[in-house]
């Protein structure tokens, strides 16, 4: 149950930090919820590239379809040589899930050595 709630958490939370602060502010809200809650290392990696996975992925292709995907369009042939959006909104998905990913895991070992200090 945790898993989920920390999942769910870290987008709240990543999406109240994405209004005001810069993209990486995804990465300071795994941290903070994972060092808060108490899950085991690996599923706090997965929890966390989950959570950023799909918030990001989501919010890039909601972001996208609101022009009609035309930017989308264009940087997808420059990036990948052909003209796919969505494979561009997957690759910024795995992008910010890696970075959640290793936030959560980084806010999860910090709290074990704060444990174990303190």
């Amino acid at each position: 149950m945790k898993f989920f709630i920390s999942a769910i958490l870290t987008a709240l939370l990543a999406f109240a930090f994405g209004i005001y602060f810069p993209w990486w502010s995804i990465a300071i809200a795994a941290f903070i919820v994972y060092a808060m809650i108490p899950v085991k290392p690996g599923w706090a990696f997965v929890s966390a590239f989950l959570a950023a996975f799909f918030f990001w992925g989501g919010m890039a292709w909601i972001i996208s379809s609101g022009n009609n995907h035309i930017l989308a369009h264009r940087i997808s042939q420059v990036i990948l040589k052909k003209d796919d959006p969505l494979m561009l909104a997957l690759i910024t998905a795995l992008i910010g899930g890696i970075v959640g990913g290793f936030a959560g895991l980084s806010g999860r070992l910090f709290r074990l050595i704060i444990r174990r200090e303190g």
